[in-house]
């Protein structure tokens, strides 16, 4: 009974995770090889526009599930999202597509809200392994949505989006009819969200010196995983001539990693070598997958070089994320779960916002060039590599932050047993 309500909230982040999987390696092919004559910038705005919602809302939401529960936040964002999906897969103008996103971003702030349900059901010590199990949740939709977005866009390319839809819709009645509410009348975070407002509970929180670095630190994880995301299905398109498919079973297998490494054995890591000692191997790991990966081509490296590269940056980012999630929850007490979740959630939605914009303002060239699947793109491989390079020169500066702190505040977190590891 204990672990009943785990189960459900890991199956919701799940079902919610494979209708965004099937979205990235969907997305940029729909919006520039169709009739919305997408430019790679557009694409990358396109991405920007949801990451730019869920930053306005996602402290917003936070704030509202410490204040009127977990359970109706996320029953109201899941259906949201439904509705995002539906717009985008009978989107006929180029508006329509980010009237779409937008509207997923504002109800995307769910996952900050199955994050504190988490916490509220979890010990300290079993934090990070609470948290890596939404992480295996992300690692599973990352393998069953692009290779389900890949296969279904043979029948029609507004498909996944369509499935997706109806997978939103599902899991919208499974928790309305299965998961009960942690926030009872008592919880101290009811008497929490009463005394403030989201805002400034973001504004406290990067005031405070452990969180705010453990927030900075995750801020530069994300924009250089945006990057990446925004980038890699049209650099394997015009380097390599792939398709949505091809797409789908890459992130497939970068999926594959991180359900194995934040499904069984965060948990283990965690307790032998503390978080932080894992946040530092992963943004080095990331760091050079990002500037590894342009040198691969077609006669230099091939597929075998796509997939070491996605291993090597999907081990830094399996290992690093949960961790900083559990050291955010970690720095608070129970009665601001929700917030500081949300607040977590609002960095990396506007980490999401920067990083498509950095992708889109430096993967674009003026000079269009025939890519390797014959069509003519506003892409180069110098555009390529400027793309990749400034994402890894972002971990890199996460690396050396994560060295640091991990130097100067080891002995804030001594149940994990990070002073011992340091």
């Amino acid at each position: 009974m204990k672990r009943s309500p785990l189960v459900v909230i890991f199956t919701t982040v799940f079902i919610d995770l494979l209708g965004f999987g099937i979205v990235i390696p969907v997305l940029p092919f729909y919006a520039e090889g169709t009739r919305f004559n997408a430019t790679p910038r557009t694409v990358g705005l396109l991405f920007a526009s949801y990451s730019v919602m869920q930053l306005v809302f996602s402290p917003v939401l936070g704030r509202l599930s410490d204040k009127h529960g977990r359970r109706p936040v996320l029953l109201i964002s899941i259906i949201g999202t439904g509705i995002g999906f539906l717009i985008l897969g009978f989107a006929q103008t180029l508006w329509m597509l980010f009237l779409g996103r937008i509207l997923d971003g504002i109800s995307g702030g769910n996952i900050s809200t199955a994050q504190a349900y988490i916490a509220d059901i979890t010990t300290k010590e079993d934090r990070a392994k609470g948290m890596g199990l939404l992480g295996a949740a992300f690692g599973l939709g990352f393998i069953f949505g692009p290779a389900i977005g890949g296969i279904l866009s043979q029948w029609g390319i507004a498909v996944p989006f369509l499935f997706a839809a109806g997978l939103c819709f599902a899991n919208a009645t499974l928790l309305y009819f299965t998961l009960p509410e942690t926030v009872t009348p008592d919880h101290p975070a009811r008497i929490s969200a009463a005394g403030g407002r989201a805002w400034s509970y973001l504004i406290k929180s990067l005031t405070q010196p452990r969180l705010g670095f453990v927030l900075i630190i995750y801020f530069l994880f994300i924009v250089a995983f945006s990057i990446m995301t925004t980038s890699f299905s049209l650099y394997t398109m015009f380097r390599f001539g792939y398709d949505a498919q091809h797409n789908g079973w890459l992130f497939a297998y970068v999926g594959i990693i991180a359900v194995v490494i934040q499904g069984g054995l965060i948990g283990r890591l965690v307790k032998r070598f503390g978080e932080l000692p894992l946040v530092v191997v992963g943004a080095l790991c990331f760091a050079v997958s990002l500037f590894a990966v342009p040198f691969v081509g077609p006669g230099r490296g091939g597929l075998l070089g796509l997939l070491i590269g996605g291993g090597v940056f999907s081990l830094g980012n399996s290992l690093s994320t949960p961790a900083l999630n559990s050291l955010a929850s970690k720095s608070v007490g129970p009665a601001e779960q929700g917030s500081v979740l949300g607040v977590t959630q609002s960095v990396a939605s506007l980490a999401r916002a920067v990083g498509p914009s950095i992708a889109a303002l430096l993967i674009h060239s003026q000079t269009p060039q025939l890519g390797a699947d014959g069509v003519v793109h506003y892409m180069s491989d110098h555009s390529l590599y400027v793309t990749f390079w400034t994402g890894a020169l972002i971990m890199f500066l996460a690396f050396v932050l994560a060295v640091y702190f991990k130097r100067s505040h080891a002995e804030d977190y001594p149940e994990t047993g990070v002073a011992e590891a340091a």
